[in-house]
């Protein structure tokens, strides 16, 4: 196939643009417009194979969107642009608004008016809208994973732009007969991850033994999945899953926040030794909580493992060590982005 992936030269997006470039024989249409998020270095391994393209367009550009799909008419389009990250969307809701949802309705249109010139009638078209945990809101600690049928309950403003990007897709999928498929996944982490996430951030601050900000009390729960099994499992449901479906993907992997810092802190020690003043859990500040912050997410994504045979393989702590090794040796990707685009600040107490 052609496949349309937009933002994939970020995070999880860049994941996927290698997957498919390294595991697979499909094409791939790389749509980024390089916010700061996005760098070229993580699609660098791929970028000079003939099956990559990248184009460098706005997804607010509605006639740039059109022009993309009219050019190269993908056979599928893997949705991933966002912004993401809900700290900032505390600070500036509106270009959430903007890409997550704006941004989202004019690549459904485009694909409405692509699959329409098919030959096909668009019968083997696939649009798969890359979405998040965070749409279902919080839950408690004694509550049940997030399942497909859970409702939604956004309560940050990335949250709610995203569940408004979720709706819009069942809607041309109902209004229109665009052939969209969603998944909603757990909280990623990996190479190549912007450092103003959680385990990004603290590997840096551990590494330069510079205090390690935890939110609270440092409860709050997380269920966390390696990038990398998240793209095959992207791939997985675009290839084989039923339109109309959405597929939760999650880790099996629920931690505290504290406790992630912690194991963070003990991998540094393992691999730079252990500082004069004593371990590094000792950087460790517990800080002003973030404005709503939901206190546990966890996915069952059973429905994805036994209909698709998908299910994740790396586990947390072979992750989390690969993730630390990465940015120990790789600092030529990562000091660029402290020493300008983001040096580690707090966000989101707007």
């Amino acid at each position: 196939m052609r496949v349309l992936v937009t933002g994939g030269c970020g995070f999880i997006g860049s994941a996927v643009v290698r997957h498919l470039i390294n595991d697979t024989d499909h094409e791939v249409i790389n749509v980024d417009k390089m916010t700061y998020a996005a760098t070229e270095g993580s699609v660098g391994e791929v970028a000079d194979n003939e099956r990559y393209r990248h184009l460098k367009i706005d997804i607010c550009d509605a006639a740039a969107v059109e022009a993309a799909f009219i050019d190269y008419r993908p056979d599928a389009v893997m949705h991933l642009a966002a912004e993401s990250h809900v700290d900032r969307s505390i600070d500036g809701p509106e270009q959430f608004l903007q890409t997550n949802v704006v941004g989202t309705m004019h690549l459904l249109q485009a694909a409405r008016n692509l699959m329409a010139t098919r030959a096909d009638g668009g019968v083997d078209f696939r649009f798969l809208l890359v979405s998040t945990d965070e749409v279902f809101g919080a839950l408690a600690h004694n509550d049940e994973p997030f399942t497909e049928s859970t409702p939604y309950s956004p309560r940050s403003p990335y949250s709610a732009s995203k569940a408004s990007a979720d709706h819009l897709a069942r809607a041309w999928a109902e209004t229109y007969g665009l052939p969209v498929l969603i998944t909603n996944c757990s909280n990623n982490y990996g190479p190549f991850h912007f450092p103003e996430k959680l385990i990004p951030l603290v590997t840096l601050k551990a590494i330069a033994e510079l205090p390690l900000p935890v939110y609270g009390t440092g409860e709050n729960i997380r269920d966390w999945l390696f990038v990398e099994d998240h793209a095959t499992a992207l791939t997985t449901v675009l290839t084989k899953g039923a339109v109309g479906e959405t597929y939760l993907v999650g880790g099996n992997a629920e931690r505290t926040n504290l406790e992630v810092v912690q194991a963070i802190c003990d991998l540094v020690d393992e691999r730079l030794g252990v500082p004069e003043a004593g371990g590094r859990r000792r950087l460790i500040e517990f800080v002003t909580d973030r404005p709503g912050h939901d206190l546990r997410y966890a996915i069952d994504s059973s429905k994805l493992q036994a209909e698709l045979g998908w299910r994740p393989t790396v586990t947390f702590e072979e992750g989390l060590a690969r993730t630390v090794d990465w940015y120990l040796a790789n600092e030529s990707w990562w000091r660029p982005i402290a020493d300008g685009t983001y040096a580690g600040g707090r966000l989101g107490l707007s």
